[in-house]
């Protein structure tokens, strides 16, 4: 395996001692296990600007602040500046959202750094010591998969507690770790309050788990969790330690109930059809 520039540079600065193995690549980034001392970390390399759609993260970015005004600026003409601005301001989003969510007691990997455009953070393994496998990977019992499905509706409530919404949540950004779920990749985070659609990215995410964990306990797709989570954010009422049912009482009289219930069972039924999609991907 060749190693790549940027972790070379790791290297050579004494940041990691070794690339052990590539651990997955995606769209966004390469994953690599390092090697740090006695440890074992890893490494996200992420993939350059030019390799990559900006269209693809214009709904992501709204409500993102630069830095500066001038960067703000350069952004919004959208010169050659502007856009390594906000490339750079991408790749910092998901560290700065490790380190806030790593401190409000979410269950994210422990961030080490970001070095020359390189997160180093901790690599989450399973009992045998092995990576942990992703939650789409694995088989559930009932019980384990509402154990599961409260533990991970308590990580989105401490989330929008902090103002960020995940935004790409799925069975695919969720390992499985000998001490529960840990959520991972965090790019597209979103701020609550700075995006017009933060209220449908948070409930495409507790959908797209639900429809998941709800293969295995069937009494879950009954449930409104992020319904009831948007109005307690929305009324200032939610906190970390906020008890929930479940429940939510839609407004008969302007809402389309059997309309809102159609349209969230298809997307529930579009995330089961996007990860049978993935699965056959990581199969080829």
């Amino acid at each position: 395996m060749k190693t790549p520039a940027s972790l070379q540079t790791l290297i050579d600065e004494g940041v990691i001692d070794a690339v052990m193995r590539p651990l997955k690549s995606g769209k966004e980034a390469a994953v690599y296990v390092v090697r740090c001392g006695d440890a074992l970390r890893c490494a996200k390399v992420y993939k350059d600007m030019a390799q990559r759609s900006f269209q693809n993260r214009v709904q992501y970015q709204e409500g993102r602040k630069s830095r500066g005004s001038r960067e703000a600026r350069a952004v919004a003409s959208g010169s050659r500046y502007g856009r390594r601005q906000q490339e750079a301001e991408w790749k910092s989003a998901e560290v700065d959202a490790l380190y806030r969510l790593r401190d409000a007691g979410v269950r994210v990997p422990e961030p080490y750094g970001f070095f020359h455009g390189v997160l180093v953070m901790e690599l989450v393994t399973d009992a045998d010591g092995q990576s942990a496998p992703r939650l789409g990977e694995v088989e559930l019992e009932p019980d384990q998969a509402r154990e599961f499905h409260t533990v991970l509706i308590r990580q989105i409530v401490r989330m929008l507690c902090c103002g960020l919404i995940h935004g790409d949540l799925s069975a695919y950004n969720v390992l499985v770790a000998p001490d529960g779920p840990v959520i991972i990749d965090f790019p597209q985070v979103v701020s609550a309050t700075g995006n017009n659609a933060a209220r449908s990215m948070l409930l495409r995410d507790v959908n797209n788990l639900t429809a998941t964990l709800g293969r295995w306990a069937p009494d879950l797709l009954d449930t409104w969790y992020g319904e009831e989570l948007w109005a307690l954010f929305e009324l200032g009422e939610l906190r970390p330690d906020t008890a929930l049912t479940g429940r939510f009482t839609f407004d008969a009289r302007t809402i389309d109930l059997d309309g809102v219930r159609d349209a969230i069972n298809d997307a529930r039924e579009l995330a089961l059809i996007r990860q049978q999609g993935r699965e056959a991907q990581d199969e080829d």
